[in-house]
């Protein structure tokens, strides 16, 4: 009766990760018409670690990182959020959701091919397979118009691609849980990596202060406390209750909800061909998610 009631819990925790970080896609491609991208994401993040450190205190967790696991931490935050929000964040100035949503949950196969040299793990058909459906994927959704990219468009689609290979290369060498609570590793991974964005931000992109619209306000403060402050929570409550496959596979509902919710939002094309792109990039990643 237990283990029904947290597989409960775990889905429902699971949806709530899931919705709320695909809802950030569409909102954050809103909120860039106003504000720069690395300035965006790192107050938001430096906001939302600072309230995820308040709740951590309030558990009684200490916030203290012990010496030895400091050169990991930094690591772990260049690759987890420095890579997977800075550039996916700045890709969305020059894609569209779909394509940066997409492109960014390509990480488990990139994943797998780099446990290859590091792990040793040698990929079967079945990751062959994943890998041949993500790639063919990738070719429909970018193949639109014969791969005839402007150069704004062909920085976004490296700017994604990069986030989603430095991502899952972190991934691989960050096996080793870090000596502190969940919390707390995302306390000091949000925060230095989004305090190094925001610097970045103000001195690089001289941000407007005042052009955000109550609309853009709306839109920082739910990236703010949905996204990098509820869904984390949720998702480790997710990860606590459910197998760590299903909770991965689970999700891969983030870049569909994104898609559709960025064509609602947005008015983003969503027919055949992004369909269909959908389906081959996340059969892909499902392969290449199950072998992990």
């Amino acid at each position: 009766m237990e283990s029904r009631r947290d597989r409960t819990i775990g889905f429902l925790c699971l949806g709530v990760t899931a919705v709320g970080w695909a809802l950030n896609w569409p909102l954050m491609k809103l909120l860039l018409q106003q504000w720069p991208p690395l300035f965006a994401r790192g107050l938001a993040g430096v906001c939302a670690a600072s309230i995820l450190a308040t709740l951590a205190l309030s558990r009684k967790e200490s916030l203290a990182v012990p010496r030895e696991a400091i050169p990991r931490l930094l690591f772990a935050t260049l690759t987890n959020v420095f890579a997977w929000m800075g550039l996916g964040t700045v890709a969305m100035k020059y894609v569209t959701v779909g394509e940066g949503a997409l492109l960014a949950y390509t990480m488990p196969i990139w994943a797998m091919l780099f446990a290859w040299p590091v792990l040793h793990t040698r990929p079967t058909v079945r990751d062959i397979l994943g890998l041949m459906l993500g790639i063919a994927g990738v070719a429909l959704l970018l193949g639109g118009n014969g791969f005839s990219f402007g150069a704004g468009k062909l920085l976004g689609i490296v700017l994604a691609l990069f986030c989603a290979i430095l991502f899952a290369l972190g991934n691989v060498l960050n096996r080793k849980p870090l000596p502190m609570p969940p919390l707390v590793v995302v306390v000091w991974q949000v925060g230095l990596g989004c305090a190094a964005m925001l610097v970045l931000g103000v001195l690089f992109e001289h941000p407007s202060y005042t052009a955000i619209t109550p609309l853009g306000f709306g839109c920082f403060v739910y990236m703010t406390l949905i996204p990098m402050g509820l869904c984390y929570v949720t998702w480790f409550e997710t990860l606590r209750r459910l197998p760590p496959t299903s909770a991965s596979t689970g999700m891969l509902i983030v870049p569909v909800i994104g898609v559709v919710s960025a064509a609602i939002i947005l008015g983003e094309p969503l027919g055949l061909r992004e369909l269909g792109a959908m389906a081959l990039t996340l059969g892909g990643v499902t392969l290449a998610l199950q072998r992990a």
